[in-house]
């Protein structure tokens, strides 16, 4: 006898998730671009260290922008030119960042970080729904955490100063989305994730995760399209042949979107507020001392947790 009762729940399902998405009354166009967390995808399993690995963990505590640090900057992309007006970063640790700033002019600026480190770490604004393309509040964290992770292939080795890092592809919905990181998730699924803008049930928030790559090549600190330096390890976590294990950034925020509220990142033109385009970018700028305590922490598998202190700025 069959079970009825499944194709139900399923139309079920699907109803709400229709209903959900005219709840936020966001335009036909952008319908694809939110989802409910049932279909999203779980979360692999993590490989299993081998001996020697890597497997301790370093947390330190940057803020969460709540003081605005944001502009349309990219100091790595487009040194010392602004950015478009509609497309804004959010911008934690280094406090030197202006919209026209170069790599250089950041070296000795003060630092959002309460361990004493400078580098900058920024992604796109995430808005609530303007009246018009351009517009929208700004929604600042209602949580950020910073930490690195180990490698499960072996030790890893410090990254040198002013290296760059980045994941996911501002264009990546026109372009066929072959370099697209994006990573939603809600509160109450933490096992789950998604590509899309996810439809949050009452009460849990909007889960952000930047999962940056963790390989380098061991000669540039950075590269034309500012990925060949920096790539990300082979399945079962080792990295590929001519590059060395470095200390996984992974960056976690939350926010507190409104029930019922559309929200979206800022995006270029052409990229219709696309969820695929998320990305986030890492200069390093972390004083030598502190990256040497960082690869000390994992490669003797200690959870080290230096959130405490004051932050400047």
């Amino acid at each position: 006898m069959g079970r009825p009762w499944l194709a139900v729940e399923a139309a079920l399902a699907v109803v709400a998730l229709g209903a959900s998405v005219a709840f936020l009354a966001v335009r036909g166009d952008e319908r694809d671009f939110y989802t409910s967390m049932s279909d999203a995808t779980r979360v692999p399993v993590a490989a299993r260290p081998v001996s020697g690995a890597s497997t301790g963990s370093y947390a330190w505590d940057c803020g969460r922008n709540e003081k605005g640090h944001r502009n349309t900057g990219n100091p790595v992309v487009t040194p010392g030119v602004p950015g478009p007006a509609h497309h804004e970063h959010d911008f934690v640790g280094n406090l030197g960042v202006r919209p026209d700033s170069r790599v250089d002019d950041l070296v000795g600026a003060p630092t959002s970080c309460t361990n004493g480190d400078a580098s900058t770490y920024y992604w796109p604004v995430l808005r609530l729904g303007g009246p018009d393309d351009h517009h929208g509040t700004a929604l600042v964290p209602s949580s950020l955490t910073m930490a690195y992770h180990g490698n499960p292939r072996g030790p890893v080795v410090a990254m040198p100063r002013l290296l760059v890092a980045a994941v996911g592809d501002a264009y990546a919905h026109t372009n066929g989305g072959g370099l697209a990181r994006s990573a939603w998730s809600c509160t109450n699924t933490p096992g789950r994730t998604t590509m899309k803008y996810p439809i949050c049930d009452d009460g849990a928030e909007v889960v952000r995760i930047f999962d940056f790559p963790s390989c380098w090549d061991g000669r540039q600190l950075d590269s034309p399209t500012h990925r060949q330096q920096m790539v990300f390890p082979a399945a079962g976590g080792g990295c590929p042949a001519g590059t060395f294990a470095v200390p996984r950034l992974e960056i976690t925020m939350t926010y507190a979107v409104p029930a019922g509220a559309r929200y979206r990142i800022d995006a270029f033109d052409g990229q219709r507020y696309s969820p695929l385009t998320d990305h986030g970018f890492m200069l390093n700028l972390m004083p030598d001392t502190l990256m040497q305590r960082v690869v000390g922490c994992l490669n003797t598998g200690r959870a080290c947790d230096d959130t405490a202190g004051a932050r400047s700025g």
